[in-house]
C-alpha cells in the first residue's frame, strides 16, 4: 500500500505543478493582451541645451512624469545651443518614429519653420519659449509679462522708494519671453520715478557670463542697488561678482525658484537672494497633455499658462511646507464624494449668438456632471448687476465662482470679498485688471491678441497684387472690455510693420448687430471708402455687411469684410459670398470650467490661462467646415 501512495502522491503534485503553470501562462497571456491593447507611444524631446539648471529640471520632471505610464517611451535630444543642431535633432527624432514631439527652443524665430513642417505630420508641444504663428498642438509656458511685474513690485519694496540705480540681466538678445518681462519689470517701476534701470547685461542664460560681466560694469557704478537677473543661475553669478568685489549694499533678484540645490527657491532660503518669482518648466504637464492629445481627449487646450510666485525669505518656510506632498492644500473646501459641489456663474449678458452658445455650453456640461450644483444668473449687460449676483453667490457659500467680467477694471473690492470667504474665482471669456492677482485663479477662454494677429495676417496675405495703399474699418467690441482692447492689439501689432495698411476709423460699438449697422453707416455717410472692414464679431460685422448693402455697394467684393467668433451666422454669410472670413472664438467654454472647478474644489493648483484652440474659417472653406459648426 506504500507504493501507490508515494505514486499518487507524484501523480497529484505533477498535476498541481501543470495546473500552476497553466495558471500563470493565462495571467501572462491576459498581461500581454492588457499591455497589446493599450496603445504604445513614443515621445521625442528636444532641448536647447543642458547647460541650464531650468531646462535639466524640466528633463526630470518629463522623465519623473513619463515614468508612472509603462506605455510611453522617451528619446531626449540635446542641440548645446546651436539652432541649427536643434532642427537636424527634430530631424533626427522624426526618422526614429515619435508619435509627439516636445520641443524647447532655442531660437523662436529659426525654430519655427521646422515646427511647423512637424506639425503637419505629428502633435507638437511647446515649452517655454513660443513659435511664430499658430502651428502647433499645445504651447505650455508662463506669463513672462506677470513675472516682470511681479520682479518690478519687489523692487520696489526692496528699495524703499529711495534713489537706486538697477542692473537688469538679460537672458538673450530679442525673443519674445525676454522683452516681455523686461516689459513688465520697467512699466512697474515706471511708478518709481528715483528708481532707474541704467545698465543692461547680456547674460546667455549662464551663470559664468553674468559674473564676468557684473565685475566689469560694477566697480564703475557706485550708484547700483540692485541686481534683477531673468534667470536663478544668473542671480548666482551675480552675488559671486558682488561678493568678490567686497559690495554689501546690492541686493538680487532672480527668476526660476526652481527647488533644487543652488536653485533660486534654496537660494532665498541662504540668503544669497532677496527674492525670486517662480517660472514653472511644464515638464510635467507637458507629458500629462501628451497623453491626453495621442489618446484623442476631446477637450484639448491651445496654450496654457502656469501661475507664477514671489518667493522671499519671509514666505520661503510657508511655500516649502505647501509643496509638500503630505501637506493638504488651502483650498479643498469639500469632500467631492459626500455632495454636490455648487458652481455660481454670473453669465455677462445675451448681447450675441456667441454669447447664447458660451451660456448653453455651461448649462450643458453642468447638467452632466451629477456632481455639481450650478447656479447661474444673468447680469444683462449692467457691472453692478454682475457684482450683486457675485455677492449673492458669497451669501450663498458656493464653492466655486465663474464669471466674465463686462469690462476689465472695477473688480478689486468684490473679489476681495470672494477671496475672504475662501471662494475661488474664475475667469471666463474676458480678463480683469486689479493690483492682486491672487484674487482670481484661473481665466478660461481665448487669446484675443492672437485673434486680432491672425485677422490682421489674413488681410495682408489677401491683399490684391494692383492694390496701393488699403483703407481699413475698424468696429471695436465694447470699451473697456478684454477683447475689444487685446484684438486691437494684436491687429495693430501685424499692421504696424506694413506701410501698405491703414486704419482711417476705429469706431467703438458693443459687440450688437445694430451698432455694426450704425457704426458701418456714420463711416460710409462721412464719404469713406474702405477696402476693409475688421468687425471685433460676427454680429457686428453683419450688422456692418447690412450697412454696405444700403450704401449700394457689394460686401464681399466692393469691400472685404472679415470678423472674430465664426458662429453659425458668419457660416451663412461666408456661403452667400457677403463675409470673406471669421476667426475663431470657441465659445464652447463649459467643459473646461467645470473641470477646472472641480481641479480647485479638489485643492489642485490650476493653470492661471486656459487657452481654448481656435481656427480660421474663410469663404473658400465655409461649405466644408459649415457641418460641423456647433453654435
Amino acid at each position: 500500500m506504500k507504493v501507490p501512495s508515494k505514486i499518487g502522491f507524484i501523480w497529484l503534485l505533477v498535476f498541481s505543478l501543470i495546473g500552476l503553470v497553466v495558471v500563470m501562462l493565462v495571467a501572462s497571456l491576459l498581461h500581454l493582451k492588457a499591455v497589446k491593447d493599450e496603445p504604445y507611444f513614443l515621445i521625442g524631446i528636444s532641448q536647447p541645451n543642458l547647460n541650464e539648471p531650468r531646462q535639466l529640471l524640466m528633463n526630470n520632471e518629463i522623465r519623473k512624469e513619463a515614468e508612472k505610464h509603462k506605455n510611453v517611451k522617451l528619446i531626449f535630444t540635446d542641440a548645446a545651443e546651436n539652432s541649427e543642431k536643434q532642427v537636424h535633432d527634430v530631424q533626427k527624432l522624426m526618422k526614429y518614429g515619435i508619435d509627439l514631439l516636445i520641443i524647447s527652443l532655442n531660437d523662436s524665430e529659426k525654430l519655427t519653420p521646422i515646427v511647423t513642417e512637424v506639425y503637419k505630420e505629428i502633435p507638437v508641444i511647446v515649452l517655454g519659449r513660443g513659435v511664430t504663428g499658430y502651428d502647433y498642438s499645445l504651447f505650455i509656458g508662463s506669463d513672462n509679462l506677470a513675472i516682470g511685474k511681479k520682479s518690478g513690485k519687489l523692487a520696489a519694496d526692496l528699495l524703499g522708494g529711495t534713489p537706486a540705480d538697477i542692473v537688469e540681466i538679460k537672458g538673450a538678445v530679442s525673443t519674445r519671453s525676454v522683452e516681455e518681462t523686461s516689459r513688465g519689470f520697467r512699466d512697474y517701476l515706471s511708478h518709481s520715478p528715483f528708481i532707474t534701470v541704467n545698465k543692461v547685461i547680456v547674460g546667455d542664460w549662464q551663470r559664468d557670463r553674468a559674473e564676468d560681466e557684473l565685475r566689469r560694469i560694477l566697480p564703475n557704478s557706485p550708484g547700483v542697488k540692485l541686481v534683477f537677473a531673468h534667470s536663478d543661475a544668473m542671480a548666482l553669478g551675480a552675488y559671486r561678482a558682488i561678493d568678490a568685489l567686497g559690495l554689501h549694499d546690492v541686493q538680487i533678484i532672480g527668476i526660476d525658484g526652481l527647488d533644487t540645490l543652488n536653485g533660486g527657491f534654496d537660494l532665498v532660503k541662504q540668503g544669497v537672494l532677496s527674492g525670486t518669482v517662480t517660472s514653472p518648466t511644464g515638464g510635467r504637464e507637458s507629458i500629462q497633455y501628451a497623453l491626453d492629445i495621442l489618446n484623442r481627449e476631446k477637450v484639448i487646450p491651445k496654450k496654457i499658462i502656469l501661475r507664477s510666485h514671489l518667493i522671499t525669505p519671509k514666505n520661503a518656510r510657508e511655500v516649502e511646507a505647501a509643496n509638500d506632498p503630505g501637506h493638504k492644500q488651502i483650498g479643498s473646501r469639500m469632500d467631492v464624494n459626500t455632495k454636490k459641489m455648487k458652481l455660481g456663474v454670473a453669465v455677462v449678458g445675451s448681447e450675441s449668438s456667441w454669447r447664447a452658445a458660451n451660456t448653453e455650453s455651461i448649462k450643458t456640461a453642468a447638467g452632466q456632471d451629477l456632481g455639481i450644483e450650478l447656479i447661474m444668473q444673468n447680469a444683462e449687460g449692467s457691472q453692478a448687476r454682475q457684482i450683486e449676483i457675485i455677492r449673492s453667490f458669497i451669501r450663498q457659500k458656493v464653492d466655486v465662482i465663474a464669471f466674465t467680467p463686462i469690462v476689465e477694471t472695477g473688480w478689486d473690492e468684490v473679489l476681495a470679498e470672494a477671496k475672504a470667504a475662501g471662494i475661488p474665482v474664475m475667469l471666463s471669456d474676458r480678463k480683469v485688471k486689479v493690483e492682486d492677482d491672487s484674487l482670481w485663479t484661473t481665466f478660461i477662454g481665448s487669446d484675443f491678441v492672437e485673434e486680432g494677429r491672425r485677422a490682421a495676417r489674413w488681410v495682408v496675405e489677401h491683399k490684391p497684387a494692383e492694390v496701393g495703399e488699403t483703407k481699413i474699418v475698424e468696429l471695436q467690441g465694447t470699451a473697456g472690455s478684454a477683447p475689444a482692447i487685446e484684438r486691437r492689439q494684436g491687429f495693430e501689432e501685424v499692421l504696424s510693420q506694413n506701410a501698405a495698411f491703414h486704419v482711417i476709423a476705429s469706431e467703438i460699438g458693443d459687440f450688437t448687430m445694430e451698432s455694426g449697422q450704425k457704426l458701418m453707416g456714420k463711416v460710409l455717410q462721412q464719404g469713406m471708402k474702405p477696402q476693409v472692414v475688421f468687425a471685433h464679431n460676427d454680429d457686428m460685422a453683419l450688422g456692418a455687411i447690412k450697412a454696405i448693402e444700403q450704401a449700394g455697394l457689394k460686401p464681399g467684393k466692393d469691400v472685404t469684410v472679415i470678423s472674430v467668433d465664426a458662429t453659425k451666422l458668419a457660416f451663412q454669410a461666408m456661403l452667400a459670398g457677403k463675409l470673406n472670413m471669421s476667426v475663431e472664438c470657441n465659445p464652447l467654454l463649459g467643459p473646461q470650467i467645470v473641470k477646472a472647478a472641480k481641479d480647485l474644489v479638489a485643492g489642485k493648483e490650476i493653470p492661471v490661462n486656459i487657452i481654448t484652440a481656435e481656427s480660421i474659417f474663410s469663404q473658400e472653406t465655409a461649405k466644408r467646415d459649415v457641418t460641423t459648426r456647433k453654435y
